[in-house]
């Protein structure tokens, strides 16, 4: 086996504001896995809340490499990885490498490799991050081939934010607050004004680890409670399900395909309800996550239609509608350089 590894360069469309601040542009990874003339690939979306950077990647890809090295095995990889010990990121990048590989090799699309059937896939929501109130309902107006909006809150500001959105479409509406709402009891506030402004969900209203408070708040909640910072992995999915109504699934928390996998497992058993979610990720790192899009009963797989410069082609977006590639494996091509 041979690897490589090289950065790419995403630029936001629009500024991307949220409870923890704004940016212009990401910087990532994309690992790649070459093997008997096959190639696989995966994307690293680290993210500073989790504790990642540019050079923590990039040391966790030096480390899977040392510990493969003469090894011609990737199944076998594939099942050492959770036992390496490198961030979600990383290991999520590796993951969908070794799984692209594998699916090629077998022949048949990524979807199919893991039992999962193709369609029906719900329909995506498309993100509005935090702005002013006249560039959000600018931001809302371009995305009306978009059916669900998904809008960031987590300010002083918040209800400024859906009068802005709401001055300018009816259409159903998610919220995610990004732990921004700092009591139980302005939290609560916050729930019950949204449920008369037409919201679905809430996704992680508190810092995270505050079980407790969020247990509450659910009793009292008109609307679902989500958990997206506090559900990491599989690991405290059963502590989860006293406080929450569901969660969010995303591979560059949870370290991978194989995880979530055990994810969407575990919350069938746990009667929590799934959201299938991003980072601001290229097509490779989205399409990666649509090929697990039918076990979930919310998609937010956006990340890619947030940015200018996507350097991948793979799964189709029609008004939110996803399809996913009929190729074997992720399916998905490079179609420009955007290599550092």
């Amino acid at each position: 086996m041979r690897f490589h590894w090289h950065t790419h360069h995403l630029t936001l469309t629009n500024p991307w504001g949220i409870a923890r601040g704004v940016s212009k542009e990401k910087e990532g990874w994309v690992f790649e896995i070459e093997h008997a003339g096959v190639i696989g690939h995966g994307e690293a979306a680290h993210t500073k809340r989790n504790g990642e950077s540019l050079e923590s990647v990039k040391l966790d890809f030096e480390r899977v490499a040392a510990a493969a090295a003469g090894k011609d095995d990737p199944r076998a990889l594939l099942d050492a990885l959770p036992f390496i010990g490198i961030n979600g990121a990383s290991a999520a990048a590796i993951d969908v490498a070794l799984h692209d590989w594998l699916a090629q090799q077998a022949g048949v699309a990524l979807h199919d490799f893991l039992g999962i059937k193709a369609s029906p896939l719900p329909i995506t929501s498309f993100s509005i991050g935090i702005d002013d109130a006249e560039t959000i309902a600018r931001k809302v107006e371009e995305a009306a081939e978009y059916p669900i909006l998904k809008v960031k809150l987590g300010t002083d500001r918040d209800r400024e934010i859906i009068g802005a959105v709401r001055s300018v479409t009816n259409k159903p509406l998610r919220v995610d607050a990004n732990e921004g709402w700092a009591t139980r009891k302005e939290a609560l506030e916050q729930v019950k004004w949204l449920a008369g402004e037409g919201i679905e969900l809430v996704e992680q209203p508190l810092p995270a680890h505050r079980i407790a408070d969020v247990a509450w708040l659910r009793e009292r909640s008109p609307l679902p409670i989500v958990a997206d910072e506090d559900a990491m992995t599989s690991a405290n999915l059963r502590e989860l399900a006293v406080a929450y109504d569901g969660i969010n699934i995303k591979l560059a928390k949870c370290g991978g395909l194989r995880e979530a996998v055990r994810m969407l497992d575990l919350a069938d058993e746990l009667g929590l309800r799934v959201m299938l979610g991003c980072m601001i990720e290229s097509s490779l790192g989205i399409t990666a996550a649509a090929h697990l899009g039918a076990r979930a009963e919310w998609l937010d797989l956006d990340g890619n239609l947030l940015v200018s410069d996507d350097s991948y082609v793979g799964l189709r977006c029609d008004r939110g509608v996803l399809t996913l590639p009929n190729a074997p494996g992720l399916g998905v091509t490079l179609v420009s350089p955007g290599r550092d």
